[in-house]
């Protein structure tokens, strides 16, 4: 039997309109969602992008439509062989393993995300098109500039202060420097203090020993079972950064050949493919796609 990966898109994925079809077979997972988070999901999703671009928003409702999926494909008799996620996809994951039940994870995704909303310090970018050692060596030599996401060989996403990112701008030869639309300098030590808000809710939750290993943003070399391991995993992940390049290499060394991208969009199928070429992904975005699904 093909081993197939679990990929969990996050933030950034969303687009208006998702998860329609979703309401037809979730009507249950949707009420205990409106119970934990005090609004409607199935409102947001099919209300204004401006709304559902709000981090506070956004993240519960990445979860919830990645997790519907999740049940639905268990009830197809299909389970992971492998989980790994993308930042706020990393809570998706660990639902998909085990680690904890619906609840429990939209509960600290809720505190997750309304924490980083609140965050107003620092800003984002995207790079693409530049020399991966020369980047490394400037950042290595700037102290208002981190690097936040590690997507691709050729596409990654730095933090920091705006006279930061001007200065990694003037060091490094960069074809494309793109904003992000964010409140502030997710993954990285501008999220220290919320981090440690989130870290005390971290280690007040039971993180049970997952049911097939997990990749994990921090340690993506180490996949890991271990449920106290997962659980110091997630307390780094908000200040560390996303590194998912690693996630794919790590992978493909282990020999997985398949995965299935859980969520909405296909971004993790583009970022797998533009890293570890050798791995075939398939959007799993809706019903539709799990009807057509490629078997393992």
């Amino acid at each position: 039997m093909t081993q197939t990966v679990w990929l969990f898109p996050g933030q950034g994925s969303q687009r208006p309109g998702m998860g329609q079809d979703l309401q037809t077979v979730a009507t249950p997972t949707l009420q205990t969602a409106q119970e934990v988070l005090g609004w409607s999901v199935a409102q947001v999703w099919a209300g204004s992008a401006d709304i559902l671009a709000q981090t506070a928003y956004t993240q519960p409702c990445l979860y919830v439509f990645s997790a519907i999926l999740v049940d639905e494909l268990k009830k197809r008799g299909d389970v992971p062989t492998a989980v790994a996620g993308h930042s706020l996809g990393e809570y998706v994951a660990l639902y998909a393993a085990g680690v904890w039940d619906f609840a429990t994870g939209l509960r600290l995704v809720q505190k997750r995300s309304q924490l980083m909303a609140q965050v107003t310090e620092g800003v984002m970018a995207a790079l693409m098109g530049f020399d991966r050692a020369e980047l490394t060596a400037a950042i290595a030599h700037l102290p208002e500039v981190v690097l936040a996401n590690d997507n691709s060989p050729d596409q990654v996403v730095v933090a920091g202060t705006p006279a930061g990112l001007q200065m990694l701008k003037d060091k490094v030869k960069i074809k494309r420097m793109v904003p992000l639309p964010v409140s502030g300098a997710f993954h990285s030590p501008w999220m220290a203090a919320p981090a440690a808000e989130l870290a005390t809710l971290l280690q007040d939750t039971p993180f049970a020993d997952a049911h097939c290993p997990v990749y994990t943003n921090v340690e993506p070399h180490a996949p890991t079972t271990s449920g106290p391991v997962l659980q110091q995993r997630a307390i780094a992940q908000m200040t560390a950064p996303v590194r998912w390049r690693e996630i794919c290499q790590g992978l493909a060394a282990a020999g997985y050949r398949q995965a299935w991208e859980v969520g909405p969009g296909n971004v993790l199928a583009g970022l797998v493919k533009r890293t570890t070429p050798e791995i075939a992904v398939q959007a799993i975005d809706g019903l539709a796609a799990l009807n057509d699904k490629v078997m393992p």
